[in-house]
């Protein structure tokens, strides 16, 4: 089955691309739909025969593939991975349904979505080191090429950026994984039996940090941020929804999998400068913020800022603190897209993203009252507001980390205030006030372009209000990851795990 959230894609992608015949854009993005609906399907049944108590790897798959080198086509889902493969195909889904049903060149742009797709779902349930490393490789060349094709007048600046910044990222997190398997004299790249190795300190130090920079790089942290920004400017609707909910998130996760769960002596060592970091990065995505005046820049800082509250988690490497990197891995995902799509909205019916020129949006007769009251809802997500995603998940966040780093927590709480501060600037310029008379004539906005804005709003109140949906799921994985205890023991010792 798991296998199966690998082959879909890859096969619906060269079964569009290849298709015979000259077809409309519309006959496309209909074949992408069926087989990313049928994806969610699929994530939908793992959810409900997944044993939650159980923290081991479930529906394992593990075939030997390339015997000479130790590389294995092992497979694994845990409550790490789950709620990611599930936005992963949630988002991926939304990403076709939002496309364009005119866009050009529409047979290489659908194969490409779910390429991506399938890379990034590999990379989540890869359990051989060398098998992640090549499905994060795999996403970078469909994002490459859906930025340098479909995106804005700056497009081939920032999908180059883009890829030098990712292939140095790639090379970094090689090397460190090559270095591992060499230097505690394994003979296969596998997980599990990496995570016996028993290397001191000084040498996990030198594995870890070029593991830290290539991940950072993907996350991203300051000061190796800037090519998201250009990405995300440039990048259509779309696409930013991928790059912001789905694919930013193979860096944290790369944290808690192999940072926390390879290095753990090296991490301890490092975690107060890691800590620092995160405090400094949340400070200046939100500062940075705060004098953007475009829209979706003001998004994409916002990003920056929240990821950096992983990498304080995952810094304190607490029960409570992993629990919460995971939530806060799904709550940025679900807001972050929804800003992007009502960003996207906006800009579709008005021309412009620009906050001093935009005004009065939330006009009930001519304006974008019901997109503007959508924004209003994931700008006070974002926020921290209770009842919210975004509340649960940086609440969990900053109260497994305080204990241990309560300097850096409390200025990633200045940060998190911060969020109200830029985000009440650019909807009170937007949305409230009176129209000016440039925006007389805004076309309506349908409901089926609202709709998966409404589906992303609904699950950030149902999570915010039972939050123990989601936290149930990555609790005993987070147990299992900190005690350093492996899979198989864990299944024997389940008093243990749990405990």
């Amino acid at each position: 089955m798991l296998s199966a959230l690998i082959i879909i894609p890859l096969i619906g992608a060269i079964f569009i691309a290849f298709f015979p015949g000259k077809k409309t854009s519309s006959f496309y993005r209909f074949l992408a739909l069926i087989c990313t609906s049928a994806l969610l399907v699929l994530t939908l049944i793992l959810g409900f025969k997944f044993d939650i108590n159980n923290p081991s790897m479930q529906f394992s798959e593990n075939i030997p593939w390339i015997i000479d080198i130790g590389l294995n086509y092992h497979l694994g889902l845990d409550g790490l991975s789950f709620p990611l493969i599930f936005i992963n195909s949630l988002l991926t889904l939304i990403t076709i349904y939002t496309s364009s049903k005119t866009i050009e060149r529409s047979q290489f742009y659908y194969a490409l979505i779910l390429i991506l797709n399938c890379g990034v779902s590999g990379a989540f349930l890869a359990q051989d080191v060398l098998l992640f490393f090549f499905f994060y490789e795999l996403e970078i060349i469909p994002l490459y090429f859906l930025i340098a094709i479909w995106g804005g007048a700056k497009r081939g600046y920032a999908a180059m950026k883009f890829l030098l910044y990712t292939a140095i990222s790639g090379f970094l997190v090689l090397g460190s994984f090559l270095g591992l398997v060499w230097l505690s004299g394994a003979s296969t790249f596998d997980y599990e039996p990496l995570r016996s190795h028993n290397l001191p300190l000084s040498t996990q130090l030198l594995l870890l940090i070029p593991l830290l920079i290539g991940l950072a790089i993907k996350i991203p942290i300051f000061p190796l941020h800037t090519w998201l920004p250009d990405a995300h400017v440039e990048a259509s609707t779309p696409v930013s929804v991928l790059l912001a909910g789905v694919l930013l998130k193979l860096g944290t996760y790369g944290l808690l999998r192999f940072g926390v769960g390879l290095f753990f002596d090296a991490w301890t060592y490092i975690a107060p400068w890691l800590a620092t970091l995160a405090a400094i990065s949340a400070l200046y995505g939100a500062s940075c913020a705060i004098v953007q005046k475009d829209m979706k820049k003001v998004v994409a800082y916002s990003s920056i800022a929240h990821m950096a509250y992983i990498l304080l988690a995952a810094a304190a490497a607490t029960h409570l603190s992993i629990t919460a990197a995971t939530f806060q891995m799904v709550s940025h995902g679900l807001i972050s897209a929804m800003l992007f799509l009502v960003v996207g909205i906006v800009y579709e019916k008005t021309g412009s993203r620009d906050v001093d020129f935009l005004r009065g949006l939330l006009n009930p007769q001519r304006g974008l009252p019901i997109t503007g009251s959508l924004m209003i809802l994931g700008v006070m997500a974002s926020a921290g507001i209770p009842g919210l995603v975004g509340f649960v998940a940086e609440f969990l966040v900053f109260r497994g980390s305080f204990p241990i780093f309560p300097v850096q927590t409390l200025l990633c709480l200045v940060g998190s205030g911060l969020t109200a501060v830029y985000f009440l600037l650019m909807v009170n310029k937007v949305f409230f006030g009176r129209l000016t008379p440039e925006l007389s004539q805004i076309p309506k906005v349908l409901w089926t372009e609202r709709l998966p804005a409404f589906i992303l709003a609904i699950l950030i109140v149902v999570l915010g209000i039972q939050p123990s949906w989601m936290v149930r799921w990555s609790e005993p994985q987070a147990a299992l990851l900190l005690t350093g205890e492996s899979q198989l023991e864990a299944v024997a010792n389940p008093e243990t795990s749990n405990s």
